[in-house]
Parts: structure tokens; sequence; C-alpha cells
């Protein structure tokens, strides 16, 4: 790396960029998840870490892999990230993270890797740490290994309607109904089930040390307008205060007013936010 104060990290500094995705653990839930499963072994983690320490010290991160996420960065370590990322050219699917460290490093990027394929610049990042003021749906468990196949079709609706392609792509979906599978067999993923067929589910996506991040909240759409989202993310929160983590944390699109809403109900209170970029 050409900027002496960027250097890519390795497993010598794992104990350093944990400390330092700790420090925010909700708004670092992705990138500190990967960190605590594997460390910063880079096969394993499928990605580059790329620091920033200008004074020896980490004061930011980066993470390069199917997301490009920068962690506690300013201009300068936006910059020096820019610089890195323009030189190995775009691998990534999307840019994710808080947004003035998303925009600032878009559009840097922007004149050599764009266009985007769609930009979402206000994505409010929501926490809660007391269970649901509202009833919990009953009908809402954990997800049985034996039940992926039930679950699998309203996680490819959810994906292909909250991304805009699908996740079968590529390589036929293989990848993705791996990290299913993975979901359910740690007890992290939720449905409401009926008659064979899902009408709501949400996954606890990501786990640190303080926190935990809810992803793929969905209602079939011929039940939307019931209440079903507002009862099922109840029970998913009540659940995960009391068996995953003392904070659960989520993001959503600004122009989603109806899940805003179901998330305000549900306890949640805007606590920063994020920005996409997505290829």
């Amino acid at each position: 790396m050409r900027t002496s104060a960027l250097r890519l990290l390795n497993v010598a500094d794992t104990a350093e960029a944990l400390a330092l995705v700790d420090g925010d653990p909700v708004t670092n839930a992705f990138v500190g998840a990967r960190l605590h499963a594997v460390g910063l072994n880079g096969w394993r983690l499928g990605a580059e870490v790329w620091g920033w320490a200008p004074d020896g010290v980490l004061r930011s991160l980066c993470y390069a892999g199917a997301n490009l996420i920068p962690v506690a960065a300013d201009a300068e370590a936006v910059e020096a990230y820019a610089e890195r990322a323009r030189a190995s050219g775009r691998r990534c699917s999307s840019i994710v993270g808080p947004a003035e460290a998303v925009l600032d490093l878009w559009a840097r990027l922007e004149p050599s890797w764009g266009p985007a394929r769609e930009l979402r610049p206000c994505q409010p990042l929501l926490a809660t740490s007391r269970p649901s003021p509202v009833l919990a749906d009953p009908l809402v468990r954990r997800v049985r290994p034996d039940e992926l196949d039930v679950l699998l079709p309203a996680s490819l609706a959810m994906y292909t309607e909250e991304i805009g392609v699908s996740p079968l792509a590529g390589d036929g979906g293989a990848l993705y109904r791996a990290r299913v599978a993975e979901l359910v067999a740690a007890g992290r993923a939720f449905a409401r089930i009926e008659d064979g067929s899902v009408v709501f589910k949400a996954e606890v996506g990501a786990v640190v040390p303080g926190a935990c991040q809810v992803q793929g909240v969905w209602v079939r759409p011929d039940r939307r307008g019931e209440g079903l989202s507002v009862a099922g993310m109840a029970a998913v929160v009540d659940a995960a205060l009391r068996d995953i983590a003392p904070v659960v944390s989520l993001y959503v699109n600004d122009f989603n007013a109806p899940a805003r809403a179901a998330y305000a109900r549900v306890g949640f209170e805007q606590v920063g936010t994020f920005a996409s970029v997505l290829f």
C-alpha cells in the first residue's frame, strides 16, 4: 500500500482491530461479528482488512470483501481507503456503513467505479435494549433445521425484493442457501409458519459482545397490513434480548414508512444513519 499510515492487517493485529470494532458494537456489528468469528485470517475471513494508523495506533479499518465497509473512518482514512480501492478495482457488490463515511468514499470512487445500480443515502440505524411494549406473536418461533426448504423461498423473495437482484445468480444460490442454513442451525432464524408457508420471518444475522443485528425482515405480500410485522418483530426482539445480546439493532431504508412505523411501535429508536451503494 502506498500510504505509510495504511496497512493490510494480519493476525498480529487482531486484538487491536477487535478493540476498535467493539468500541461501537451496534454500528460495527457486521464487521465485528466476522472478526470475532475468524479473526484476521484473510483466507477464512474471505476479505482483506485495511487499517489506518497515522500515528502507529489503529484508528480506523475497512473491511474489503463482498461488501466494502469503513469503520470509524474520518476524511483522511476515507481518502486512503479510496486510493487503495481505486488501485485494486471494484470487487464488492456494495459499500455500506455509516452514512458520512460511505457517501464520502463513494464520491471519491464514483469517477472510476461508477455508476452504481442504486444509492441509498439515508438508512436509519435503530436499536433497543428493552423488551417490546407490544404483545409478541406467540406463533413466531425459531425455524428448525428440517424446515430449511420451507424458509428458503421466503428468504429468496425477501432478498430479491430488498436488494433488487436474485441471490440465485452466479452459483445458483448455493452460498445464499448455506448462509440461511447456518442461521437456522444457530437458532437465529425466526418465522411464523402457517400451512407449510412462511408468513413472517426475520433473522439475527450478526452477533457481537454487547449487541446483535436483525436482518431479512419480511411479511408475505398477501398478508401485509395485518400487523404481523409488529407482533413478529416483538417476538424476535424479546427472544434476542433474552438469549442472544443485550441490544438489538437493525437498519432500514428511510423511504420504507410502514417498516419504520412498525419498528417504532416495537420500541426501536434511531441511534445513527447508514448509507448503502449497490452495484
